[in-house]
């Protein structure tokens, strides 16, 4: 797991604006999350019911927008704020727990070497 600040990227102006944090070509998946107070993403739907949520071959990229939390990795706690760029490497067990009294609005990113399906028609 790497952190950063939106502030701390590299200035890409071409690709995408984690080129050099992340392989990968092109952002090609994610979405936004809005947060209920205390959510907890991806508990218990792992194999057999655990506990776990791994990407095995690709990186996953949290960015707050707005609002706090935690981002659990490998059972390490780490508090994220308005700002903050989370960069969760292939093989880590993560999951993102929205603050009870501030919670999280997020992106979750995926890249790849391809476009997204949507952007290929």
């Amino acid at each position: 797991m790497k952190k950063y600040r939106l502030t701390s990227l590299p200035d890409n102006r071409e690709g995408h604006f984690l080129k050099g944090i992340i392989p990968g070509n092109h952002i090609n998946g994610g979405g936004m999350g809005f947060k209920k107070p205390g959510q907890r993403t991806h508990s218990f739907d792992g194999p057999e019911g655990r506990d776990w949520h791994v990407h095995d071959d690709e990186y996953e990229v949290f960015v707050i927008l707005g609002g706090k939390a935690v981002l659990e990795v490998k059972g390490e706690k780490h508090p994220m704020v308005t700002g903050d760029v989370f960069v969760v490497e292939p093989g880590e067990d993560h999951h993102l727990v929205a603050d009870a009294e501030d919670p999280c609005v997020n992106l979750f990113l995926h890249a790849g070497n391809s476009r997204s399906e949507v952007q290929e028609g």
